[in-house]
């Protein structure tokens, strides 16, 4: 009797098919990135839709000429309702498991829409909280057009991949949403987002060509932007978080026309809150390796390790005073007293934030533990 049951059961399998409401992939479209604006009271999303199919076997397109993505926008009253604009015009079902990227407009940030668009992209099942978030102020669609430098793939983008890069040269560092609502939620309720621009100083043999750049960064809070900082006056950040992996300084030595190019790598931060009668300020200590690139006379190690310390000092100081003009606490030192002495913390904070001034920073001790030459001295390579 098992043995007929048995049968039976090995029969009827066979008429069964497996999968029958999995979508073909060829007939789905892949969401790569996302932009997301704010106009006349309606949310205007930028769709990137990229081509798999042209990219999939190798770091470079299989056609240079294809093209990779195409970019379609919707608008409506919410994040959703801009989306389901869109779909009214695209002619396959779209997945979203493949996003890498979101970048925010200014007038979005500005407008205080960021929560709903974090409530959107958390609430769906098929994106992750490992998407990239970059602000900028220049057109999305725009930002959303622009291919790699030597035609690579759009996976291996500025956008897409910024720790490749950032391995580097570690100007800002890239943030997920992940840490986006992290920081958000927790004190000082402030966070910075890379700030992206088009840059035009690429050439080829057809002409001028354009490419995403690292410009500065956007400050963030639970209430809204709170403003910009450009490249030159962000210098400090890359200097005050241990995820710095790779940056340089250029710096001057004695004479008008000496100078000495060294990266800095390996750095440790440690912030020590300094609580006297209420009065909070900080203590900061720095410790990196430094490794020399170029020099223009010849110089000491010691030299070296002064005006690195020097230098490194004066960018983390400058930084701080920038960002306080915004009222941003930008190296988060509100975080700091909370981890560290909480009672403190709920004494003096307002709004997940204590009051900080230019001499909230007391002190500042950086120092090149390794000077590195890059071979056995620091004299140049011909004598003069």
């Amino acid at each position: 009797m098992n043995k007929k049951i048995l049968c039976l059961l090995l029969v009827f399998t066979t008429l069964l098919s497996g999968c029958w409401d999995v979508t073909e992939p060829q007939r789905m479209f892949y969401v790569h990135a996302l932009g997301i604006d704010f106009k006349d009271d309606n949310y205007v999303t930028y769709m990137q839709i990229i081509d798999f199919a042209n990219i999939a076997k190798s770091e470079q397109p299989n056609n240079p000429q294809a093209q990779q993505a195409e970019i379609g926008n919707g608008k409506g009253k919410t994040v959703e309702d801009s989306l389901f604009d869109l779909y009214h015009s695209i002619d396959q079902k779209v997945f979203w498991g493949h996003i890498t990227y979101i970048v925010l407009s200014e007038e979005v940030m500005k407008s205080n829409k960021v929560n709903q668009v974090l409530d959107f992209l958390t609430r769906f099942r098929e994106t992750r909280y490992q998407i990239w978030v970059y602000g900028t102020k220049e057109p999305l669609d725009k930002i959303l057009e622009i291919t790699p430098i030597n035609n690579k793939a759009l996976t291996l983008s500025k956008l897409g991949d910024p720790l490749n890069s950032f391995k580097q040269e570690s100007f800002v560092k890239p943030i997920n949403i992940r840490k986006l609502v992290i920081g958000l939620n927790e004190p000082s309720h402030e966070v910075y987002l890379p700030l992206v621009s088009i840059n035009k100083g690429w050439v080829s043999s057809k002409g001028e060509s354009e490419s995403i750049e690292m410009k500065g960064v956007t400050l963030l809070s639970k209430d809204g932007l709170k403003g910009f900082l450009t490249e030159e006056k962000t210098s400090g950040i890359k200097w005050m978080t241990n995820e710095t992996i790779r940056s340089e300084i250029t710096g001057q030595i004695g004479e008008e026309d000496t100078f000495v190019t060294v990266t800095l790598e390996h750095i440790k931060v440690e912030i020590f809150p300094i609580v006297k009668n209420d009065n909070v300020q900080f203590d900061i200590e720095v410790k990196m390796e430094a490794n020399v690139l170029g020099i223009t006379e010849k110089i000491t190690t010691e030299e070296i390790r002064q005006e690195v310390t020097k230098q490194v000092e004066q960018e983390i100081r400058n930084t701080f005073k920038e960002a306080l003009a915004l009222n941003t606490d930008i190296y988060r030192l509100s975080e700091q007293l909370y981890r560290k002495d909480v009672k403190t913390w709920k004494k003096l904070e307002k709004d997940g934030k204590i009051e900080l001034t230019e001499d909230s920073i007391r002190k500042i001790k950086v120092k090149a533990i390794k000077v590195n030459p890059g071979r056995e001295s620091f004299i140049e390579t011909i004598e003069k």
